[in-house]
C-alpha cells in the first residue's frame, strides 16, 4: 500500500472551491428507530455563493438541494427528492452565515449510496454534489449499544421551541456539518443516544468513556462517566473546547464499557481544528526562524507566483484571494513560511515533510504528466496526483479496440476506498478525468460513452 499523504489542514480546507464552486458540506448520523435505522442528514450552504434576488422591498437567497438514496442490496433507487431551501439576506442574525438544515429518514438496514447536490437557484452552474457509500447496520436489541455521533454548533437543552427543524428529545440540536472548530467555533457540542441499558447483557457498573486523539495518535483529552441502568435508552450531550488545540485533525471516540463484562462498544468521529493563533511553545529553536532566514528568503517574485501554481490546490479560498491580493517577493515570501508552517505534519523536526513530499509531486508530475499544451502540474491527472499522492493501483487501457486509451486509478486508503478514470477524449495524451468515486470531485457513472471510438 503506498504512503498517502493527508493533513489536517488538506482537510480543514473546507473553502477550497472553484469558481462556479457552491461552498456546500453535508454530514449525516445513524439513529436507532425501533427495528429500522432513522439517518439523519445535515447539510451546509453559504449564502455568500448565491445569487441575491430582489422582489419588492425584500432581498433573498435560494438553493435547490437534490437527494438520491441507492440501495446497493437491491439495486434500486428508493429515494429522488429536491428541496427549495431561501432565507432572508437581511435576516443575519442566525448562529451561523450559512443555511443549515436536517432531514430524516427511516430506513431498512443493507448498503447505500447516496448522491447530494446543492445548486444555486438562479445559477444552476453555482454547484457542488458529494456521492457516499453508507452502511446501514442493523443496532443490536440486546447488547448496550450507541448511536452516531452528531457535532453540532450549538445545544439548546429544555427547549420549548418545538416547531424548530432541528427539535429532538426535549433539544434543539443544531448540525456543524463542516467538522471544523476552533478559531471560529471553539465549542464543539455533540449527540448521541445510548441503547439497550435496562437488557440482560448490561447488568453490571456501565462507563462512558469520551477520548480524543490528535493527528499523532496522542491523547489529549479523556473524561470518564457511570452510566445510570434506570432507563432503557438515554441522550449524552456534552462540549469540548477547542480553543487550546493546535490546528490539526482529530478523533473523537466515545466508549460504551461494561466493567463487570469487559465488553462495551465504541462510536468515533473525526473532526478538525483551526486555530492559527496557537503557538506549539516545545517548537525547537530551528522552528522559530522567520521568513528572512527561511529558505523563502532567496526566491523572486516569480518564483513565488510557480509554487501558488501548484499550492493552491491545497489552499483554501481565504488563502487564494489573500495571495492575489499580495504584491512584491516580500509579502509573497513571508505568505509561503506562513503557508507551509502551518501545514507542518511534525512540527518538532527541522525538516517541514508535508512541503517536501507535496513538491516532490509536483515535479514528478511536471516531468510524466505534461501534454502538448499543458504543464504537468495543470493536467488534471497532475491535480490528482498532487493532491491526494500516488495512487496504490493504476489499471492501463492504451489498446483496447473499441475504445480510446483510458487509465483507472485506485486508492485504498481513501474514503474506504475511491479511483479516478481519465480518458484521452481529444486524442493529444491529454487524459481528462472522466468519473471518480471520491466526495467533492466529478462523479459520471455512464463516463465509458465518452471514449468509445464507435
Amino acid at each position: 500500500m503506498k504512503k498517502i499523504l493527508i493533513t489536517a489542514l488538506l482537510l480543514i480546507t473546507f473553502n477550497t472551491y472553484a469558481q462556479n464552486e457552491l461552498g456546500f458540506d453535508f454530514d449525516y448520523a445513524k439513529f436507532k428507530y425501533g427495528e429500522k435505522i432513522y439517518l439523519e442528514i445535515y447539510y451546509s450552504i453559504n449564502q455568500s455563493n448565491l445569487s441575491v434576488i430582489k422582489k419588492d422591498a425584500e432581498e433573498s437567497v435560494s438553493a435547490i438541494l437534490s437527494l438520491k438514496l441507492f440501495s446497493a442490496d437491491s439495486g434500486k433507487y428508493i429515494l429522488s427528492k429536491k428541496y427549495h431551501v431561501n432565507a432572508v439576506t437581511r435576516d443575519n442574525l442566525s448562529i451561523s452565515k450559512n443555511l443549515l438544515g436536517v432531514l430524516g429518514f427511516v430506513l431498512d438496514g443493507g448498503n447505500y449510496e447516496l448522491q447530494i447536490k446543492a445548486s444555486d437557484y438562479v445559477d444552476s452552474t453555482v454547484t457542488k454534489s458529494f456521492t457516499e457509500k453508507i452502511n446501514l447496520k442493523n443496532f443490536s436489541t440486546q447488547n448496550i449499544n450507541l448511536s452516531d455521533v452528531q457535532f453540532s454548533a450549538r445545544i439548546i437543552n429544555e427547549s420549548t421551541n418545538k416547531e424548530s427543524i432541528f427539535y429532538k428529545n426535549t433539544m434543539e440540536v443544531y448540525p456543524h456539518p463542516v467538522n471544523v472548530f476552533g478559531q471560529s467555533y471553539p465549542i464543539l457540542f455533540y449527540y448521541l443516544e445510548l441503547y439497550n441499558l435496562t437488557s440482560d447483557t448490561a447488568k453490571g457498573n456501565i462507563l462512558l468513556i469520551s477520548q480524543i486523539f490528535d493527528s499523532k495518535g496522542k491523547k489529549v483529552f479523556e473524561k470518564s462517566k457511570p452510566i445510570s441502568r434506570m432507563n432503557n435508552e438515554v441522550v449524552e450531550v456534552g462540549t469540548i473546547n477547542t480553543s487550546k488545540y493546535f490546528s490539526g485533525s482529530y478523533s473523537f471516540y466515545i466508549n460504551l464499557f461494561n466493567q463487570d463484562t469487559k465488553r462495551g462498544v465504541v462510536s468515533s468521529k473525526k473532526f478538525f481544528v483551526y486555530n492559527p493563533n496557537i503557538i506549539d511553545t516545545n517548537k525547537t529553536k530551528s522552528q522559530s526562524i522567520s521568513a528572512a532566514s527561511s529558505e523563502f528568503a532567496v526566491l523572486s517574485e516569480e518564483e513565488c507566483d510557480e509554487m501558488f501554481m501548484s499550492a493552491q490546490y491545497i489552499a483554501s479560498g481565504a488563502e487564494i484571494e489573500k495571495y492575489k491580493k499580495l504584491t512584491g517577493a516580500e509579502a509573497k515570501r513571508e505568505f509561503f513560511f506562513q503557508f507551509w508552517k502551518m501545514r507542518d505534519t511534525e512540527p518538532d523536526t527541522p525538516e517541514n515533510e508535508f512541503k517536501n513530499e507535496y513538491l516532490e509531486r509536483v515535479k514528478h508530475v511536471e516531468n510524466k504528466y505534461k501534454s502538448f499544451n499543458k504543464r504537468g502540474a495543470k493536467t488534471d491527472r497532475g491535480r490528482v496526483y498532487i493532491t491526494y499522492g500516488e495512487p496504490d493501483e493504476i489499471e492501463l487501457h492504451p489498446n483496447d479496440y473499441d475504445k480510446k486509451p483510458y487509465e483507472i486509478w485506485y486508492y485504498n486508503s481513501i474514503e474506504g476506498g475511491v479511483l479516478f478514470v481519465f480518458g484521452d477524449v481529444a486524442g493529444y495524451s491529454d487524459y481528462e478525468l472522466l468519473h471518480a468515486t471520491k466526495r467533492g470531485e466529478m462523479r459520471d457513472d455512464n463516463w465509458v460513452r465518452r471514449i468509445l471510438t464507435n
